[in-house]
């Protein structure tokens, strides 16, 4: 007699499974509290920059943004608007998967490196367009070069889809670091 998913007799050294899935039992948050969180913490972040954001909404920041010596090799500001989204997804598909981990000392400091990572976004912005502490937020972008780092590592460990989507996130940060210093340098009198 075929039994049901659900009364088959453990396999010794196999993976534990959900009756449900047939794939490896997730003993992390479910899925609407992992996205909850995950809409919680990202929309946090994304109100803190839109209430720094240089666009027509903030006159003054964008005045004094378009007025800043820049080097270069600084991309349009259509670009920051295209490349933002698609970061933001893929921490939140990261975060996301990696809350639905198993809770184990990993996963846990993967999830604080990631809270961490989206927090530091949102902070980046008071420091470089509110404060205009144009210094501190390029030593401030050098911090988020090698917290997301971290983070990726650490993600790895537990989940390397996750991990993989934090890569992307990590080089742009790296680009952000030396623009945010070549604009440092360029203008330590306009704060």
């Amino acid at each position: 007699m075929p039994t049901s998913p659900s009364t088959r007799a453990p396999v010794p050294g196999a993976p534990e499974t959900d009756s449900l899935s047939e794939g490896p039992a997730r003993e992390g948050l479910s899925r609407p509290v992992a996205a909850l969180i995950v809409a919680g913490v990202l929309g946090a972040s994304a109100v803190l920059g839109r209430r720094n954001a240089p666009d027509p909404s903030h006159p003054k920041t964008r005045r004094w943004y378009k007025r800043l010596d820049k080097p270069d090799f600084t991309p349009p500001d259509s670009v920051f608007g295209a490349v933002w989204p698609v970061l933001e997804t893929g921490l939140a598909v990261g975060g996301y998967r990696l809350m639905r981990a198993p809770a184990g000392p990993s996963r846990n400091a993967a999830v604080g490196l990631w809270l961490l990572n989206t927090a530091m976004v949102g902070g980046w912005t008071e420091l470089f367009f509110r404060k205009r502490a144009l210094e501190t937020s390029a030593v401030a972008a050098g911090a988020m070069v090698v917290t997301g780092a971290a983070y990726v590592a650490t993600a790895a460990k537990v989940d390397r889809p996750a991990a993989g989507l934090g890569v992307p996130f990590v080089a742009w940060l790296g680009f952000a670091t030396v623009l945010a210093a070549g604009i440092s340098r360029r203008n330590d009198s306009r704060r």
